[in-house]
């Protein structure tokens, strides 16, 4: 019986190894990364990525607390406009809480009157300025 026992755990393992092929992954663990883009209000100079990416890195929970990032390999990397949340796949980190903390981040800059944030794809958020476009063509006319 344990020929047998060893036989399938084998042909698990392979099978296992074959999905990884499959997902093209060339790392072993599965990372999940989320994306908020900053362009616009950073090109503006009306929000700054360092203090952004500082309150996130203070306020993102996991298993229900924060400053827990470090131990279950959350990793927040930024470059000029874009802040990068990976984290391992098996911790089922949650894409929603990012926006909830950037919603409360251009609250606390007061900001969240000009910007929103849009879902720009499956894992990536975006800011964005409040499109207003009603009333100013009546404006221009009476000039």
């Amino acid at each position: 019986s344990t020929n047998y026992n060893e036989r399938h755990i084998n042909a698990a393992a392979r099978r296992a190894t074959e999905d990884d092929d499959k997902m093209g992954k060339s790392s072993k663990k599965q990372t999940v990364k989320f994306v908020i883009d900053c362009t616009a209000p950073v090109d503006d100079k009306v929000l700054d990525v360092a203090s952004f990416e500082k309150y996130l890195h203070d306020r993102i929970k996991v298993d229900g607390k924060t400053g827990n990032l470090a131990a279950n390999n959350v990793v927040i990397s930024r470059d000029r406009t874009k802040l990068t949340v990976a984290s391992p796949a098996e911790l089922g980190f949650s894409k929603r809480q990012l926006k909830y903390l950037s919603k409360r981040y251009l609250k606390k800059q007061q900001l969240r009157d000009y910007l929103r944030v849009v879902a720009a794809s499956k894992n990536s958020y975006e800011l964005r300025y409040y499109s207003i476009s009603a009333g100013d063509d009546e404006e221009m006319e009476e000039e």
